[in-house]
């Protein structure tokens, strides 16, 4: 992990808990605008709070204009959505919903599993205008937490910061000459690790069918064909230039394998299953515990 003398801010957001660590302390006026950030991003994209655009998008129909964010961030959806077949989504919101994960935070199911709406059906996402021809309740958990940590890492760095370090519950960033060590959590128990990865700038995430649990069963990656939990593989992790890439890739892996996605997107990877065995990349840089 980071330089033992670095200074850590640390605060909660977007339902998470974040760390950034540098080299330097933060000036009070950089800590401001990463926090107004996150703020900003949470207002327009949270499914959980009544006052964000997407939850405008749940109430009602209707055409809504969103950041300048929108735009790469509904090209990767779209992308995955066509190479899963549909299984990876941003319309999986009813499913969650359905399921118990909704805004209330329940965690009883209403019912069945449901599907989610198909986007050709029901969603035009033209660059930062969306279009929603019933309501939909829009969930970007998949990517958007990477994408707030990238928009936080430009913040960062116009504030005249050079090395750091965002860690976002796991979801990781790094900038700097000096390469981390980060330990790899074992699926089946979070005090042990199966492995370690040296970050060296760029983006470090995982996706774990153990967190986020609730119910017999019932975990936060649903397949959007079904909307029922996944059940293959149970751990992912994955290295690329954007967090936003990574924490993406990290959730299609439940669905499609990584050779898969390598034919698309630049990064390594490493897959557990549910019998124990993993798959990984060529260019994989971390190393399996045996």
């Amino acid at each position: 992990m980071p330089h033992p003398e670095w200074e850590d801010f640390r605060f909660d957001g977007i339902g998470t808990r974040w760390e950034i660590s540098t080299s330097r302390p933060l000036s009070a006026s950089t800590r401001a605008r990463l926090l107004a950030e996150v703020e900003r991003y949470d207002g327009e994209w949270s499914r959980f709070r009544p006052d964000s655009t997407v939850s405008a998008m749940a109430r009602e129909p209707g055409q809504y204009e969103l950041p300048a964010e929108a735009a790469a961030l509904g090209h990767l959806y779209r992308s995955l959505y066509e190479i899963t077949g549909g299984a990876m989504t941003p319309l999986i919101g009813s499913s969650l919903e359905q399921l118990g994960y909704d805004a209330a935070y329940s965690l009883r199911p209403a019912g069945s599993a449901v599907a989610a709406p198909r986007w050709e059906d029901s969603l035009d996402w033209d660059g930062t205008v969306l279009t929603n021809s019933v309501p939909l309740v829009l969930d970007i958990g998949a990517a958007g937490k990477g994408q707030l940590v990238d928009l936080l890492a430009a913040e960062l760095r116009s504030c005249g910061e050079d090395s750091f370090l965002i860690d976002a519950s796991g979801d990781l960033f790094h900038s700097g000459p000096d390469p981390v060590s980060v330990a790899l959590e074992h699926p089946y128990d979070p005090a042990k690790a199966i492995g370690t990865v040296a970050l060296a700038g760029g983006a470090l995430c995982a996706s774990a069918s153990n967190r986020r649990v609730w119910g017999d069963g019932l975990h936060h990656v649903l397949d959007g064909t079904s909307g029922r939990p996944v059940t293959t593989a149970v751990a992912t992790w994955t290295m690329a230039s954007s967090t936003m890439l990574a924490d993406a890739l990290a959730t299609a892996l439940f669905f499609v394998p990584g050779a898969e996605l390598e034919k698309t997107f630049n990064f390594s990877w490493l897959t557990v299953f549910s019998d124990g065995s993993a798959a990984y990349s060529a260019g994989f840089e971390g190393t399996l515990f045996t």
